[in-house]
């Protein structure tokens, strides 16, 4: 154990030190019933893995009470990012909370704090590579209708946004924005979820051709065991030649299937990681459609002019920003920074058909 610069003039703690220690202590506690929580909305190797994790929490719990010693006094709350993660466990238990338990172990001060061992600092960040891998699982299960979702939403909202701001710039009445934009989010909701079903149903049926065929094990008893053409087979799915003939003895011997393939546990099903083709269709033709709304609604409720091209746009950006949010919580990113990023690109398509708008505009008329 290192000491810690900040000691008073005895040799002691310093009241610095201690605050200090006690929050790291506090966090900590924090974080183990955070997992402890998930845990109990999980069964399996997943529990499993989420009670050693909270048990690594309090071993570093320990340590912070070894050197508070008769200091550690009343406890402290934990920071106000792991009581956030704890409130969502106890409700939630979803990827979202892992996704935020991931960034939060990628804070950890531990790398630069004198007094926590470098073994603290090192399980930190391997905490933080096994939540991703939990979180991953939860994100393949999510990802193909929740892409479409999340992508649905964003082109209705920069879509039809930039659609109203360019045909408004040109001049024409507000009785025809209304229309242009109701047609807008119609024709491109139906787009959407035409194209979404086509290419989910594409890649599913590329799978479905890659997928080893189990009919394959029928073939065993007439194989020649002298040629062991299995050999081939599995050579042919990138093992090595000593790979693919310890494999090959294995399935001839009767312990594995022709169509068996060593995969890691913790991987998904393809087929359920891209997602079914209606599911995504209708994921994406909803979001859309409903991205598309936003930016009408002041024209529906009778607004004109300057007015309502500010309302829509600021309702068209609250949305991007909390999209940006949510994708940016899932793949474990800033939120903030997520969202601001969604703004940006939309407000800067936006930005451009308007001004294409009012060239067109001033050219007719």
């Amino acid at each position: 154990m290192t000491r810690s610069p900040e000691t008073d003039q005895g040799g002691g703690a310093s009241p610095a030190a201690i605050r200090r220690w006690r929050q790291h202590l506090a966090d900590e506690r924090a974080e183990a019933a955070v997992y402890r929580d998930l845990a109990r909305r999980r069964s399996g190797e997943e529990r499993e893995i989420l009670l050693g994790l909270a048990e690594a929490e309090g071993r570093h719990e320990a340590h912070w009470l070894a050197l508070l010693g008769s200091h550690a006094g009343r406890p402290l709350r934990g920071d106000l990012r792991t009581r956030l993660l704890g409130v969502l466990a106890r409700r939630f238990g979803s990827v979202f909370v892992l996704a935020l338990a991931q960034r939060a172990e990628g804070r950890s001060p531990y790398a630069e704090d004198p007094d926590a061992t470098s073994t603290m600092a090192a399980d930190e960040r391997l905490h933080e590579e096994v939540v991703r891998s939990l979180a991953t699982r939860g994100r393949n299960r999510l990802s193909g209708s929740f892409r479409a979702a999340v992508f649905g939403a964003n082109d209705g909202l920069v879509s039809n946004l930039s659609l109203i701001l360019g045909v408004g710039a040109s001049g024409v009445p507000t009785h025809v924005i209304l229309l242009t934009g109701l047609a807008g989010l119609l024709a491109g909701a139906l787009s959407m979820g035409a194209g979404e079903y086509v290419s989910v149903r594409s890649q599913r049926e590329l799978l479905a051709a890659s997928t080893p065929d189990p009919r394959a094990n029928t073939i065993v008893p007439e194989l020649d065991v002298n040629e062991n053409e299995l050999v081939l087979l599995y050579r042919s799915r990138g093992m090595s030649p000593e790979e693919a003939g310890a494999h090959a003895a294995e399935v001839l011997a009767g312990r594995r299937s022709v169509s068996s393939w060593p995969r890691v546990a913790a991987d998904v099903d393809e087929h359920e990681a891209v997602g079914t083709g209606l599911g995504a269709a209708v994921s994406s033709f909803c979001f859309f459609a409903s991205g598309a709304a936003v930016p009408v609604l002041p024209y529906l409720f009778g607004m004109q002019g300057l007015p309502a091209v500010l309302v829509s746009a600021g309702l068209v950006g609250i949305t991007l920003l909390a999209t940006g949010a949510v994708v940016g919580l899932l793949s474990g990113a800033s939120p903030l920074g997520r969202g601001l990023r969604q703004l940006l690109i939309g407000y800067g398509a936006a930005a451009v058909t308007y001004l294409l708008g009012l060239l067109i505009g001033g050219t007719v008329g």
